[in-house]
């Protein structure tokens, strides 16, 4: 009864349900995972925001990399801007999501006589993206700024693919490395995005950085358990076809079986009457 799952077509249907089991389930752990570090990190983001500022000198230093469990942590820095080595990042969306434009990296000189980049927030591109763009200046004298700290940033963790040959004083990622040959003063690792100036600005500044949405879980949950649901309909699906292939076979047999059942010569065409 059941020698058609030899047949080459069922032989195949099998296999290839052999495989896709493991393969969906694999995907759904892959997506559990992803949810579980996404509530963590969303943790580690919403402990950094409700932490106390620290001076930046005590988070990190020349060469460091910022640690994942520093992400967005509050820090102080005291010193002085240095605008004449200022550089903007090119192809940064601004807070709206719909605005793509630049974000103005602008060092800044503690007074320790180390330096760190600061993101001070968005601009727009303007009609050339050839040439650079007119920023508003940045406080002068000494300030007191609130950033929260970000690490050096990296193709692989942005996805941001880093190109050479741009105009003068523009980069794609945001990294010391990036700008450390164009600094007289040695860059600590990492680098900030602008919270709050002290003596507050008077003149117009960049828009600002939102803080990050640690809110939100995403869809990963519910991929894993779709992913999960569908390998469960695979061997399902696979008995259902084998009923039916089975019905199919049995109703055959029993219409040849029937005496008077009527018997079309082979290779005949029914014609409609």
């Amino acid at each position: 009864m059941y020698r058609f799952l030899l047949s080459r077509p069922w032989v195949l249907l099998t296999l290839l349900g052999l495989v896709l089991i493991p393969v969906m389930v694999r995907l759904g752990y892959w997506q559990l995972h992803r949810h579980e570090h996404r509530v963590a990190n969303n943790k580690i983001i919403a402990a950094s925001l409700t932490a106390p500022p620290v001076p930046v000198e005590s988070v990190t230093r020349p060469g460091a990399v910022v640690p994942h469990r520093d992400l967005y942590r509050p820090v102080v820095a005291k010193g002085r801007y240095d605008p004449a080595h200022e550089v903007v990042a090119r192809q940064r969306t601004a807070a709206d999501g719909q605005r793509i434009g630049y974000h103005v990296i602008t060092p800044f000189v503690l007074d320790d006589g180390r330096a760190v980049l600061v993101n001070r927030g968005w601009i727009s591109p303007g009609d050339d993206l050839t040439h650079f763009p007119k920023i508003p200046a940045p406080p002068s004298g000494e300030v007191t700024v609130t950033g929260r700290l970000r690490p050096d940033e990296t193709t692989g963790a942005t996805g941001i693919r880093d190109r050479h040959g741009l105009p003068p004083r523009q980069i794609m990622l945001i990294s010391g490395a990036e700008v450390a040959k164009d600094v007289p003063e040695p860059l600590v690792g990492g680098y900030l995005e602008l919270a709050a100036t002290a003596p507050r600005p008077g003149g117009p500044q960049p828009e600002p950085i939102p803080e990050p949405d640690h809110s939100s879980i995403g869809p990963h949950m519910a991929y894993a358990i779709q992913w999960w649901l569908f390998s469960a309909m695979v061997p399902v699906g696979w008995v259902v076809l084998v009923r039916r292939e089975r019905a199919e076979i049995l109703a055959n047999r029993a219409k040849k079986d029937r005496p008077d059942s009527p018997q079309e010569p082979e290779g005949s065409v029914p014609v409609a009457v």
